[in-house]
């Protein structure tokens, strides 16, 4: 389709691909190390009781998804973890940068992350990974648990992602709806990060016997959706008799989805919603009307336990003592939250150090060397190996294959189930390619 920025997917990539970025990096890093070793500089910290520099980055104030609690988020933390003693003495500098949900931004962004010679990109946002990624690859600087946003964040060598990004999310809720809906319609980005998600919500259908999702695509920065929302409820209602399940996975530009979608429902019979967290939370269920909106009965899929669960004790305390009047920050912001488990991990690196060097390169030691970092049950305890359980699908990264379900009750996001469903061997029948 013309109009679409088109770019190397990683799941259409030949069957060597991954080596040659294992191996690229690794000559990068060997230069890297060089360098360092000839003029007797150690980038990003000033040692023990000196200052660790890290980047958050995210898009803000852009006609699509915005994320601007996490970069904000991410300087409270720094204020509150300074005003505690720092990460084991040492002062925490956090530079932001607006991402722009801009493929040339991101990519100044990662530049800029290399010219300030940082230990780690830590807790971001970008849609935009074969943009950055390369740049940070270079630099041999870590990225420490991105959004998930993309599956590029689930196979780059120099990535450790906290969550499993939407192939989790979809392939959980997949599972969920099978045995419930009739037809089933993904509404998702005509982009390239859109590409991945129908495969995703399939594995999850298909572990469960139903026909894979009818797969419509839509423009994630328009103004209204009449089009794509007539062919979803049309799709969704095929088979009589049989209720029909939409699911909108546009971002940001969801709730303008769901304002075309509310309008032309009226004309077809009754279909269900369902959405992963991140494209559906309690402030987009109330502005769609709470219990009499469109979301009532819906099930939806996140990667940590409900914002009410006294699992998120830490973060809010945090969000009180230094952000309190700060309303970018949103506590059941599926960002701000990752953001938390991010900075939460970078903590934990720090830590394992002792009194040594924090650099771009002994963080990575750390991580690669078998650290295993507990976040509070917030989720499993993240351990990152030179390649997880689905490297076989090119998730090679992709250390926490768990969810959690809930459902939209009274108008309330609240949970479905106790504990979270681990959806390892449902991708690992994925067909990604």
């Amino acid at each position: 389709m013309t109009g679409r920025r088109r770019t190397r997917s990683p799941f259409h990539r030949t069957p060597r691909g991954p080596a040659r970025s294992a191996a690229r990096v690794a000559a990068a890093l060997a230069a890297g190390a060089s360098l360092v070793a000839g003029c007797g500089v150690v980038p990003g910290t000033d040692g023990t009781g000196g200052t660790v520099t890290v980047m958050t980055w995210a898009p803000s104030g852009t006609s699509g998804t915005n994320k601007p609690g996490m970069p904000a988020f991410a300087q409270a933390y720094a204020r509150w973890i300074n005003a505690h003693g720092g990460l084991g003495g040492r002062k925490l500098e956090v530079l932001t940068c607006n991402e722009r949900n801009d493929s040339v931004a991101a990519a100044k962004c990662a530049r800029t992350a290399v010219k300030r010679d940082v230990v780690a990109v830590v807790g971001s946002y970008s849609l935009y990974g074969d943009s950055y990624l390369p740049t940070l690859e270079g630099a041999g600087i870590p990225y420490i648990g991105g959004y998930g946003a993309t599956n590029a964040e689930l196979t780059s060598p120099l990535s450790y992602p906290v969550n499993g990004g939407q192939p989790t999310l979809l392939a959980g809720l997949g599972r969920e709806l099978a045995a419930g809906c009739g037809p089933v319609v993904l509404v998702r980005p005509d982009t390239i990060g859109g590409d991945e998600l129908p495969p995703m919500l399939d594995s999850g259908l298909k572990a469960r016997g139903h026909a894979a999702a009818v797969d419509e695509r839509a423009a994630d920065d328009t103004t209204e959706y009449a089009v794509p929302s007539t062919r979803a409820l049309t799709a969704a209602s095929a088979r009589p008799g049989e209720k029909g399940c939409v699911i909108p996975a546009l971002g940001d530009s969801t709730g303008t989805f769901m304002d075309s979608f509310r309008r032309a429902r009226q004309k077809f019979p009754a279909v269900r919603t369902a959405a992963t967290l991140g494209n559906v939370d309690q402030t987009a269920i109330n502005a769609s009307g709470g219990a009499s909106g469109p979301y009532e009965g819906a099930f939806v899929t996140g990667w940590y336990p409900d914002a009410s669960d006294a699992r998120w004790a830490g973060m809010k305390k945090v969000i009180k003592e230094q952000a309190f009047d700060d309303n970018r920050i949103d506590p059941a912001d599926a960002g701000v939250q990752t953001t938390w488990i991010a900075y939460t991990v970078l903590k934990a690196v720090v830590a394992s150090l002792g009194g040594g060097e924090v650099t771009s390169a002994t963080v990575r030691r750390a991580l690669n060397g078998g650290l295993a970092v507990t976040t509070g049950d917030l989720t499993p305890t993240l351990k990152w190996g030179f390649q997880g359980e689905l490297a076989s699908i090119g998730l090679s990264r992709l250390v926490n294959a768990e969810v959690t379900l809930q459902v939209v009750r009274d108008g309330r996001l609240v949970p479905a189930r106790k504990g979270f469903t681990d959806v390892t061997d449902t991708l690992r029948d994925a067909k990604v390619n």
